[in-house]
């Protein structure tokens, strides 16, 4: 986190609740249903997220790499929509 900072890449990011504490929104028959739980029943659940702004998509591989939780569960790396529907990265 120090060398994000520094570095000015770290934009922002949160834990997120456990999986028990989702509410997901469906539509069924032309309407929003609201279930409780995720959308998709995994073993595995996003457990937070991180948002670094890089220059490049490997400088953000090689952060996702080097992050501690890395060597015990899987990790993702995707870029960002912008609000014209390109992406950000």
């Amino acid at each position: 986190m120090s060398e994000l900072t520094a570095s000015g890449e770290l934009v922002g990011g949160e834990a997120l609740a456990h999986p028990e504490q989702t509410r997901s929104i469906r539509p069924k028959g032309g309407a929003p249903v609201v279930t409780d739980g995720p959308l998709a029943e995994a073993k595995e659940h996003f457990g937070g997220y991180l948002i670094v702004d890089c220059e490049t998509p490997q400088r953000a591989t090689d952060i996702a790499s080097r992050w501690p939780n890395a060597r015990f569960a899987a990790m993702e790396v995707r870029p960002i929509m912008n609000g014209g529907g390109g992406q950000d990265m």
